[in-house]
């Protein structure tokens, strides 16, 4: 393309050559992170017997226990358990009407970028490295070409950052490393032809099969905060690879004064697992644990060895025994040939001793260690211990054992909410023209709803006094809940709502009382079994007012008046019943 051979342009050779010192400066910064990763990937795989080379292990067995793999799956199943789902909610009251649609439109947008998958592997490498990381793009060649937003899980060992800050949006330029296939990069890209030479390098994990980085290029997707003319940091993008720029905003008239987004923060969001200082990348349980699990494998790997020896018959032979050793070490012989006497000096068995109970005893209080320190205990995954046996009992320790979970879930939710105010910036910057979506609703009836980012941009206010007031642009929070819960909560929600009927709070004639009684509760889904209660109240009050309405009437025509009243009698018994089917309904 000319306009990229173009000397004058902002974003040239020079730009990259000196973006590339930055990144190379960054890289050093990040060099022992970078080691910690490709380590944890090992101990992840239970491979990590690779890092001790040790030559008396050679041909021995090297036994890798799975606790350490138990405890982070076990860890990424709760996180399964409580997919996150968006609500939001509007700041003033005209934009009420834009907010429930967006907590209708937003989980579409999330299925369609298939972000049950992008949080599964996130969750993983948070688990694993420490840090997950969420990409925020738009693609404009969704869609056909008309464009629509893209989410990806990001390894962290690719990214770089300026060392020492807490927040990526704080460092100046920000990286995003790829390898890509040469041959399709020139094809797609023609100014890259005869700039094959790799000049950056990037960490890689260790694989059993090696990769064949011959054919492959290191490309960057450099990010980089600039001051525009009105001094406000405007966020630029450039695509270069050996030294070649391939794309680059400030080159692009569309872009050169907006720059790549309007919120004008880089499009990654980070999730530590526990925070380090001056990091934005935090340690995940493998850094925790690796040392206990080396431990238990080592002494696994004895063990393993002292039962092999003392299942094993061998002899102390000398010499000068004049024992045939062929036909001694051939199991299936029942005559051995000796030459000469034999004595215990120049013959007897080896004996290896058995395992010790203690032996035994210390392995179990590791592996127990290790379950208090990565909080996956017996109880947590469902396991009783210590005679528990009660149904409550367990529960409620399982309850109480749950709260690491708990703790690591609403940071991960607090990461979520970014991604979602990504998400709607992106929204209200590119959807420009109306896109219709499907909703199902929660009785599973279909509706397709019409969307644009018209609702989204500046609204301009009300005249007063025939003075312009200017415009005021919508603004949201966002409230994350589980959307998919686990068997043990919708367990617990149907014993509540059973609790509640049969202490009579669906009992229209009950409702004030169950009222002071639900606001000393709390619970999931309390408000709307509140106003269950009271519903079955004001019911009861009108069915009795129609009683007495059908009495009097009765009583002037002549007609019986028992009758009104078993009706009434028999809806009101009738209520509770239903009311309490609804109620655990609702909470399912």
């Amino acid at each position: 393309m000319d306009e990229y051979e173009n000397r004058t342009l902002p974003v040239g050779e020079a730009e990259v050559a000196q973006a590339a010192q930055t990144l190379q400066r960054y890289k050093a910064g990040k060099a022992a992170l970078d080691r910690r990763l490709v380590d944890n990937e090992l101990w992840f795989r239970m491979g990590h017997w690779k890092n001790y080379r040790n030559p008396m292990m050679t041909g021995k067995p090297q036994p890798s226990s799975g606790w350490l793999f138990n405890s982070i799956a076990n860890k990424h199943a709760d996180a399964m358990d409580n997919y996150p789902e968006p609500m939001v909610l509007p700041r003033a009251a005209d934009d009420q009407e834009t907010a429930q649609t967006l907590s209708s439109v937003l989980p579409v947008v999330l299925e369609q970028a298939d972000y049950e998958q992008v949080y599964s592997d996130s969750w993983w490498r948070k688990l694993k490295q420490g840090t997950g990381v969420t990409g925020i793009f738009w693609d404009p060649e969704k869609r056909g070409g008309a464009g629509d937003i893209a989410i990806r899980s990001v390894n962290l060992l690719m990214l770089y950052w300026e060392p020492g800050v807490e927040d990526i949006q704080s460092s100046p330029d920000f990286f995003s490393l790829s390898m890509e296939d040469t041959a399709r990069l020139t094809a797609q890209y023609p100014q890259l032809e005869g700039h094959t030479a790799g000049v950056l390098d990037v960490p890689r994990y260790i694989h059993e099969e090696g990769l064949d980085t011959g054919t492959k290029s290191v490309v960057v997707d450099w990010y980089y905060k600039r001051p525009d003319q009105n001094g406000r940091m405007v966020l630029h993008y450039c695509k270069f690879c050996n030294g070649v720029v391939l794309y680059a905003t400030q080159n692009d008239p569309r872009w050169a004064q907006r720059g790549l987004y309007d919120h004008g923060q880089y499009p990654f969001v980070f999730d530590p697992l526990f925070v380090e200082e001056d990091s934005p990348a935090g340690f995940g349980y493998i850094d925790v644990m690796k040392d206990c699990q080396t431990a238990i494998d080592k002494m696994n790997h004895a063990m393993d060895e002292n039962v092999l020896l003392a299942a094993k018959q061998r002899y102390i032979l000398s010499d000068t025994a004049g024992v045939n050793e062929e036909e001694l070490a051939d199991l299936g012989r029942d005559i051995v040939h000796v030459a000469g006497r034999l004595n215990e000096d120049s013959f007897r068995p080896l004996q290896t001793a058995g395992l010790q109970g203690n032996s035994l005893s210390y392995r179990n209080s590791r592996i127990d260690e290790l379950k208090e320190i990565s909080g996956n205990r017996d109880m947590t995954q469902g396991g009783t211990t210590g005679g528990v046996t009660a149904a409550s009992a367990i529960a409620a320790l399982q309850e109480a054992g749950s709260k690491l979970s708990r703790d690591m879930l609403k940071s991960a939710y607090r990461a979520f909410a970014k991604e979602c105010y990504l998400i709607l910036e992106l929204m209200r910057q590119f959807y420009d023209e109306q896109r219709v979506f499907r909703i199902v609703g929660a009785g599973g009836e279909t509706e397709f709803l019409p969307f644009s980012a018209q609702s989204l941009r500046p609204q301009p206010r009300q005249a007063v006094g025939g003075v312009e007031l200017g415009s005021r642009e919508p603004i949201f929070d966002i409230v994350v809940n589980a959307a998919k819960k686990s068997t043990f909560s919708r367990l617990s929600q149907n014993e509540t709502a059973k609790e509640c009927y049969q202490l009579g709070f669906f009992d229209p004639r009950n409702a004030d009382a169950a009222l002071a009684a639900l606001e000393m509760m709390d619970f999931e889904g309390i408000e709307k079994v509140r106003q269950r209660v009271r519903r079955n109240g004001t019911l009861a009050g009108q069915l009795l007012q129609l009683q007495q309405q059908y009495a009097r009437l009765a009583a002037v025509h002549g007609a019986p008046g028992t009758g009104g009243a078993t009706v009434a009698g028999a809806l009101t018994k009738d209520l509770p019943v239903a009311a309490a089917a609804r109620a655990m309904n609702s909470q399912q």
